[in-house]
């Protein structure tokens, strides 16, 4: 689950000495359970026959399991040193590989539920994203970006807008849209078919602001104050460049939560979402979710919630019992323990970590619901976890668990799903010292 608007972020300008090492498709990263490969996946969208192919990458090459990332994007895990070369060949046939140079910086996430209203007054995003992945492709500068920038295009809902991108594009009532540069207050309008453009030349700006900056920021917010970027000089910009762009002064984000896991009735269609538990998929449930696609439009969308929709599809949930996808393992129905708890990687797959966070966090979850979302962390690094300040971190310790809610540590007890319960349900910050930990 996205933070509040309210929530800050923790990051702050950087000055660093080293390229982005960030994994991708054709760069493997090498982990404590083999190799790992991150498969971008612009605006999630994904067909049956690419989830078909994903899941045959998995199964082949991998361990047979696929991570779904904060991002929309695919990991695959357990992939040998010298499986770069039939890995690349199934992605390439799944049309997931663009030209060589592009595949990290793919990073564009986009309303999963886009297209689903009055599309006079919450404009269908998801085609100016697709449309950016292939300027993108297509710019030789655009390889310069680091593979942690991040392209959002909201409908107007405000889901994806509480992810903090660099480029946020927002959609506005007949055909116009807002682009807002990083965590700025205002932004600058455009006509919606030029926002994809204009979300690109976001993007040179970025890297003009970068290069004048020598710091190798990897993010908007990264830029030293004097480098930052500003919309009036962006308006500008895109006005030079053939753009009918305005600056439109400050304007308030909108902020949605993700979608729920929910099943529309038997003999009805229409978009419905899945939940999949910790973001861990087995090649057999995406196979289910392909199927299941099959079915309707013939199309997914993986979320940055770890979560999928199915734009139109048949019932998931007979009205007899469960239906397939259930049989799976996976959510269709939001009153399971599964929402808003996240984990890292953990043992045995991370070499950092100091436990099991994963079978922690699934041996928990149902004794230890509440409306905060909470985060299982094996380390200190807390991979994965949510921006901003509105969530509970469990982090291993190597003596047990440290807990805090709204960034700050809470008392010790002997019984963190207890623990656990009640920081879940917290609304204001609680003192306790930094060294408070508690056994599982």
């Amino acid at each position: 689950m996205p933070p509040p608007p309210s929530a800050a972020s923790r990051d702050e300008p950087v000055v660093r000495d080293r390229g982005d090492a960030c994994p991708g498709a054709l760069r493997l990263h090498a982990a404590d359970d083999g190799y790992l490969a991150r498969v971008r996946i612009p605006a999630g969208l994904l067909d049956a026959r690419q989830a078909g192919l994903l899941a045959l990458a998995a199964d082949r090459f991998g361990d047979g399991h696929l991570d779904l990332t904060s991002r929309g994007n695919v990991q695959l895990r357990g992939l040998g040193q010298d499986c770069g070369g039939g890995l690349a060949g199934v992605l390439d046939e799944a049309g997931l590989l663009p030209a060589p140079g592009h595949e990290r910086v793919r990073n564009i996430v986009a309303t999963p539920l886009s297209g689903s209203g009055d599309p006079e007054l919450r404009p269908h995003v998801r085609p100016w994203a697709l449309e950016l992945d292939r300027l993108l492709c297509a710019d030789p500068r655009a390889s310069a970006l680091s593979g942690r920038f991040l392209f959002a295009f909201d409908d107007s809902r405000g889901d994806v807008a509480a992810l903090g991108a660099d480029v946020t594009v927002l959609g506005r009532p007949h055909g116009r849209a807002l682009v807002l540069l990083g965590a700025a207050a205002d932004a600058v309008e455009v006509p919606g078919a030029d926002a994809p453009r204009a979300a690109l030349l976001a993007a040179a700006a970025f890297l003009d602001a970068a290069g004048a900056a020598g710091t190798r920021a990897w993010r908007v917010r990264e830029l030293p104050p004097e480098h930052a970027l500003d919309a009036r000089r962006f308006a500008a910009r895109l006005t030079a460049a053939g753009i009918d762009a305005t600056y439109a002064g400050a304007v308030v984000r909108p902020y949605a939560d993700p979608p729920p896991p929910v099943a529309v009735d038997e003999g009805h269609r229409g978009p419905q979402c899945v939940l999949v538990p910790l973001g861990r998929l087995t090649s057999g449930q995406l196979r289910a979710l392909a199927r299941a696609a099959a079915g309707g439009s013939g199309e997914l969308v993986l979320t940055p919630w770890r979560s999928v929709v199915l734009p139109d599809a048949p019932p998931l949930r007979p009205a007899g019992g469960p239906g397939p996808l259930e049989r799976e393992g996976l959510v269709v129905t939001p009153d399971g323990p599964w929402q808003s708890v996240t984990a890292c990687t953990g043992r045995p797959g991370c070499v950092k970590s100091l436990a099991d966070v994963r079978a922690d966090a699934a041996d928990l979850a149902p004794r230890a619901r509440g409306a905060l979302p909470v985060h299982w962390s094996g380390c200190e690094r807390r991979c994965g976890h949510p921006q901003g300040t509105a969530w509970v971190d469990v982090v291993a310790t190597g003596a047990g668990y440290r807990l805090s809610v709204h960034g700050r540590p809470v008392a010790p007890s002997p019984d963190l799903a207890a623990a656990l319960a009640a920081a879940r349900t917290r609304t204001t910050p609680s003192a306790a010292s930094d060294a408070d930990t508690v056994k599982k």
